[in-house]
């Protein structure tokens, strides 16, 4: 397994890991490894759309299970509001 120096880590940046980690009941170490791991196994070049990065954002709320429906990627129809 490789390792990985990270220096100039801003201490507020340290102090949300340490946040998270006791959130999630791991180690500090593990929760930076955790979040490598999500960030760069699904970096496949794919972008989502809004309501994707949305639900990305509260994933880890308990109970927060229901998907989102997904939407046609097509241009919406603007509305007149002068009619």
């Amino acid at each position: 397994m490789a390792q990985l120096l990270v220096r100039q880590l801003d201490d507020d940046v340290k102090q949300r890991l340490q946040e998270r980690a006791a959130k999630h009941g791991v180690s500090m170490e593990e929760e930076v490894r955790m979040i490598l791991r999500a960030t760069v196994l699904k970096d496949d070049g794919q972008e989502f759309g809004l309501g994707t990065r949305i639900a990305e954002l509260f994933r880890d709320i308990p109970g927060n299970d229901e998907p989102l429906p997904e939407f046609p990627r097509q241009p919406f129809k603007p509305v007149d509001f002068g009619e």
